[in-house]
């Protein structure tokens, strides 16, 4: 969308409403943008956290008790 449409201009959605009586108010609201961009970095950090965490080699699950060795292949201690 290059140009906000006028007041009382169709609405770009395709809904055949007047766009003051459809999207001018998501489209003025500065909450909405807002909300979109916090959203977004929240996924993008997680998305990063849960990468991050699987390719890391996590050893506090490979502290066995002496005597034992850790086995990969069964996940715990023998």
């Amino acid at each position: 969308m290059a140009d906000k449409p006028d007041r009382n201009d169709p609405c770009y959605c395709g809904s055949g409403r007047k766009y003051k009586n459809c999207c001018i108010e998501k489209d003025d609201s500065p909450l909405t943008s807002k909300l979109w961009m916090v959203g977004m970095g929240i996924v993008i950090i997680l998305g990063i956290w849960f990468l991050a965490s699987s390719l890391t080699d996590d050893n506090s699950n490979r502290d066995c008790p002496p005597g034992q060795t850790w086995s990969q292949a069964h996940q715990h201690c023998h």
